[in-house]
């Protein structure tokens, strides 16, 4: 991948925040450091708690659930303190203490055995009766939670903290590119070495490498201090946002009115443009224009100085741009919310179709079905890495530009759309050979079918994830305020987590009210599940297409970034 043409000019730079590629060993080392470490624990988070400490399987997974669903809210947290208060570094910084305290305490429990209950004989035929002790149920949930939050409150803030380093568009989409192969080539690395380690050496052992990892994050981090570019916060953008509404509703109900788009409308722009004068020229633009009135100036709005004398009466004409342009893309970032529940849905079904199926690979090895993850993580990796070198140059040097973020979300809907259908198509060959040896109604039968037909689906969902993540990240970023930067990029996050909940809520609804979901498969139509969510990704594909038509791009089309939140 291409580092861009400022490198020269960084290495004459010295003794300031200069940005640019010198600083992306620091940021990516930490953020794959970090990725080990979380992915290290939470991978056979559901595994620890059944086996040390004697948590029945349901409620492990509710509680393997609720963790996963916090590591995707607690990046939206850390952004908007980043955002409004600390700024990217100090957030990142604090997050990885945080999860330094939480891996420490996690690998205590793992290594102190008075920090867990008495082992039970999982295999025996009498129930376990050896529950943790208030004071062990406190250490390990606290132990969770400072991991979850050290390791959310950092994840998608790094991505900010890293695209601010650089100023052209094309070089924060190289950037995002790597986070994103360093995300997913850390998720396989902890998901098959370090549960390795996990389940034939020791829990402590497993545990140490990944606070071994969190130490080097933060150490990591912290030598690239007098490289990083820092952003600067500015109070929080939220207060300004809810600022513009109240502003246009006073000024509505005082019956004030302002003709867009004439002289008449005077607009209050700043201090700056301000002084001496309340008449500045240049109108705001036409979408929403009820929200215009909020920065109509009117007497009393002003002091003599150019600053506001009714904060919630008059805003400036940008903070009504900003919630304008938050209120254009959020149907755009809408679909995204429909593009992540399907591949949710796969995720959780894929393990139960693997679990009837033929997984031995040669007379010895047998492929876990909890591993079956790892195909999308690998795939996504590698076509990050195919579509940056190979893939790119070659659009680039047919339509004479790189592809935009909006074009590579477009892609990643179709190709998640492919993978439904191929898993449809899967499921039904699966069902077929079932009923043609009258499995149905024996939970424990293997369907003599190999899971290497459930490959294919995964690698496409793989190639289709590294297209729409990496887009959406690049598009929310550059899209949104300057502001509102962090918020940005963990919007993704935001994503993920509500698709996460949107699809176990779907899938215990059609197990409810519908036949495709019984306890045993072979009696289901799974494939009717997988046709249903293909149906849907279609009328999801063209909600995006009408969205993404209607909304008027503010930097993708012309690649200009706005600096005016970066310190020098």
């Amino acid at each position: 991948m291409g580092r861009g043409d400022t490198e020269e000019e960084e290495a004459q730079t010295s003794n300031k925040h200069i940005g640019g590629w010198i600083t992306f060993p620091f940021i990516i080392g930490c953020f794959a450091s970090m990725t080990l470490a979380t992915g290290g624990w939470l991978a056979n988070l559901i595994v620890y708690l059944i086996q040390e400490y004697n948590i029945n399987s349901i409620d492990a997974t509710l509680i393997s659930n609720v963790v996963s669903g916090c590591l995707c809210i607690f990046p939206v947290l850390g952004a908007v303190l980043a955002d409004s208060f600390f700024g990217s570094f100090s957030v990142i910084a604090i997050s990885s203490f945080i999860s330094l305290l939480g891996m420490i305490c996690l690998t205590l429990t793992a290594t102190i055995h008075s920090l867990r209950p008495q082992p039970c004989d999982h295999n025996g035929s009498i129930p376990c009766s050896s529950s943790p002790s208030k004071l062990q149920y406190t250490i390990l949930y606290s132990s969770i939670i400072l991991a979850s939050l050290g390791s959310g409150g950092s994840r998608f803030t790094t991505a900010t903290l890293g695209a601010n380093q650089y100023d052209a568009i094309k070089d924060q989409n190289i950037f995002f590119n790597w986070f994103f192969v360093t995300l997913y080539a850390g998720f396989v690395a902890s998901s098959t070495a370090i549960v390795y380690i996990q389940d034939n050496v020791s829990w402590g052992w497993g545990f140490g490498i990944g606070l071994a990892a969190n130490v080097v994050s933060l150490a990591v981090f912290l030598l690239g201090n007098r490289f990083y570019r820092l952003d600067k916060p500015r109070g929080s953008p939220f207060t300004a946002l809810a600022r513009v509404l109240v502003a246009a509703a006073r000024k509505r109900l005082a019956r004030a009115r302002s003709t867009v788009g004439s002289d008449d409308g005077c607009y209050y722009y700043g201090e700056d443009h301000h002084v001496g004068k309340l008449v500045v020229d240049g109108v705001l633009t036409k979408s929403f224009r009820c929200l215009n009135r909020a920065a109509v100036i009117k007497e009393g709005d002003v002091h003599l100085d150019g600053t506001i004398a009714k904060p919630w009466r008059l805003c400036k004409v940008q903070e009504v741009e900003d919630f304008k342009t938050l209120l254009q893309i959020f149907p755009l970032w809408s679909t995204s919310i429909f593009l992540s529940v399907p591949i949710a849905i796969q995720g959780s079904l894929t393990i139960l179709q693997a679990l009837t199926m033929d997984r031995h690979l040669g007379p010895n090895f047998k492929i876990p079905a909890g591993s079956f993850a790892v195909i999308i993580f690998i795939s996504t990796t590698i076509s990050l890495t195919l579509i940056d070198r190979f893939l790119y140059p070659v659009w680039q040097k047919l339509i004479g530009r790189m592809p935009r973020p909006p074009e590579r979300v477009g892609l990643g809907h179709v190709l998640n759309v492919l993978s439904m259908v191929v898993s449809a198509l899967v499921e039904s060959k699966r069902l077929k050979v079932a009923h043609a040896h009258h499995l149905q109604g024996q939970a424990d039968a293997i369907v003599p079918v190999s899971s290497l037909w459930l490959f294919p689906q995964l690698v496409l969902v793989g190639i289709g994830e590294a297209f729409h993540f990496p887009g959406q990240v690049g598009l929310y970023y550059q899209e949104f305020p300057t502001s509102l930067r962090s918020t940005a990029t963990a919007m993704i996050s935001l994503v993920i987590a509500i698709a996460y909940y949107l699809s176990t809520g779907l899938i215990d609804l059609l197990h409810r009210v519908t036949k495709w979901l019984p306890d045993d498969i072979n009696e289901g139509r799974l494939d009717n599940v997988y046709w249903m969510v293909s149906v849907i990704g279609v009328i999801n594909f063209g909600y995006y297409l009408v969205c993404a038509r209607g909304y008027k791009y503010q930097n993708v089309e012309n690649g200009v970034k706005d600096d005016s939140m970066i310190e020098d």
